[in-house]
């Protein structure tokens, strides 16, 4: 049951006076249950409560952490309908994506948990004493890792379960040691409630310190910022715009001890066409990035915004194609009026550029469903124009002709980090277009070959982040086992005797 009260520790809380509702993007109309946002009291009350249970969480056990993260899945999976029916009802999402988010969520729960019972994720190094070395002895020194203390997490619009309140972030910080205090996002306040229940009764039923995990409701931005100025949160994890982990970045830099925020934010995913794959298969490719551009509605940080290609006959047959397969998918919703509202203006101010030409546009009268679209426009125009590199977030992407190969490599220089990039080519052009692959990889996290970039797999050899603003480090990953490194610093113990020295380093 939804109370739209703040979980303060085990305790359901809502003494504050500004209230909000939630909003069905397919109705256009208000939910009926109603939030109540967490005052600066509750906010303090949550970081001073996750603080005292990091002073014992830190010392659980992994498999102790691991029962812990298993039974938050047991308990997600045991809300059954209610959760699905409410992530729906708040996103506009379909069922069978609810369900399999849901899988997603849970499957990175039980895979941290599985990682902590095999007990080799530290990554220890022991460097034992050499007494008798000359010039100078060499001491005992052993190298392990501590958890940095509470984490701020903040759920992302797109991702209500899987990059929310118990997503990526909260499984990999809990699994660290960390406890969690989570800023619920306000367009899936109802969801995120649901599944706050769930850690709060796993926590309880492994016997973990009250305070390990809050969930904050919030509507504006006032319970994020107190929250990542609290000198007791020490980590941040955010997935969402640009301006927002900038901000962040900057609050969290201002204080008198600077934390980490680790930022997951925008991201156009350029995606390189050669000549070959055109001459070869333009209809085939052109229907598969088709599907990809608007799947999910085109609201994946994944999203391929920019297909880069040396102009020929070929690239027009993809372009034709591509605007005839476009219009043929029934646009869908959008996850609310704010989203489908910046989408709009992003997307007009695009296509309203010098030299771009809107090739098809499948426009929606319907509230907060998409306007599908996909425009077109040279290389040296794409060069000269910085507001046709800025991602707009939902199905639309543009094409970009260029005119050589030197222009082509000259487009991916000059593009900001991003999360992934692709290459569409056939085997034999491998050897031709290792130049083309190396430009890329620095600029990217991920690098596809003859895929999309849609879709995210959990595993640990996944890097989902890249070069600033496709994340704010991009030494880490969001995503995967990788993820726990965010929430850990490494330590080393020298000359200490072996009863003072942590388990994993006796």
């Amino acid at each position: 049951m939804i109370t739209g009260k703040n979980y303060i520790g085990n305790q359901l809380k809502a003494s504050g006076s500004n209230t909000f509702k939630t909003i069905n993007p397919k109705l256009n109309i208000q939910n009926e249950w109603e939030s109540t946002e967490a005052t600066s009291e509750e906010i303090a009350e949550a970081t001073e409560l996750a603080w005292q249970a990091f002073k014992a969480y830190r010392n659980v056990s992994d498999e102790k952490r691991a029962e812990f993260l298993n039974a938050i899945a047991d308990e997600i999976e045991a809300l059954g309908e209610e959760l699905i029916s409410v992530y729906c009802t708040e996103s506009g999402l379909p069922e069978g994506r609810a369900q399999g988010e849901r899988g997603r969520t849970c499957f990175q729960l039980r895979s941290m948990a599985e990682m902590l019972k095999k007990g080799n994720w530290r990554h220890t190094d022991i460097d034992t004493a050499i007494p008798d070395r000359e010039p100078m002895p060499k001491p005992d020194l052993r190298l392990s890792v501590i958890p940095l203390g509470p984490v701020a997490v903040f759920g992302s619009s797109n991702f209500p379960l899987a990059y929310s309140t118990a997503g990526g972030d909260t499984a990999s910080a809990l699994a660290a040691g960390c406890p969690v205090v989570v800023k619920s996002h306000p367009m899936h306040a109802g969801t995120g409630e649901l599944v706050a229940s769930a850690i709060i009764k796993a926590a309880e039923k492994t016997g973990m310190p009250n305070g390990v995990f809050s969930n904050l409701n919030s509507r504006g931005i006032q319970v994020g910022q107190q929250l990542v100025k609290d000198t007791k949160i020490k980590a941040v994890g955010f997935t969402g715009s640009i301006r927002g982990g900038r901000a962040l970045m900057d609050l969290a830099a201002e204080r008198p001890e600077p934390i980490p925020v680790f930022a997951e934010m925008g991201s156009i995913n350029p995606v390189v066409i050669s000549q070959k794959a055109l001459e070869n298969g333009a209809a085939k490719w052109a229907a598969t990035y088709a599907g990809s551009i608007t799947l999910g509605t085109g609201q994946f940080c994944t999203n391929p915004g920019l297909l880069l290609a040396i102009d020929s006959p070929e690239l027009d047959q993809f372009a034709s194609t591509l605007a005839s397969k476009i219009v043929e998918i029934e646009p869908m919703v959008m996850l609310g009026p704010n989203i489908k509202s910046a989408f709009s203006s992003l997307k007009a101010e695009v296509t309203s550029q010098n030299g771009v030409e809107v090739i098809t546009s499948l426009v929606s009268a319907e509230g907060n469903f998409a306007d599908q679209a996909v425009a077109r426009v040279s290389g040296a125009s794409f060069l000269e124009n910085p507001k046709l590199h800025q991602e707009v977030f939902g199905p639309f992407s543009i094409i970009v002709s260029c005119k050589d190969e030197a222009e082509l490599i000259q487009i991916i220089e000059g593009l900001e980090g991003q999360l992934t990039g692709t290459i569409i080519a056939e085997n034999e052009e491998i050897s031709s277009i290792s130049n083309i692959v190396e430009t890329l990889s620095y600029r990217v996290g991920r690098v596809i070959w003859n895929g999309v970039p849609t879709g995210v797999e959990v595993c640990p050899a996944m890097n989902h982040g890249g070069p600033y603003p496709a994340s704010s480090d991009s030494r880490f990953t969001a995503v995967g086992l990788n993820s726990i490194k965010r929430w850990m610093r490494l330590i080393s113990y020298q000359s200490f005797p072996s009863e003072l020295l942590p388990k994993e380093l006796k």
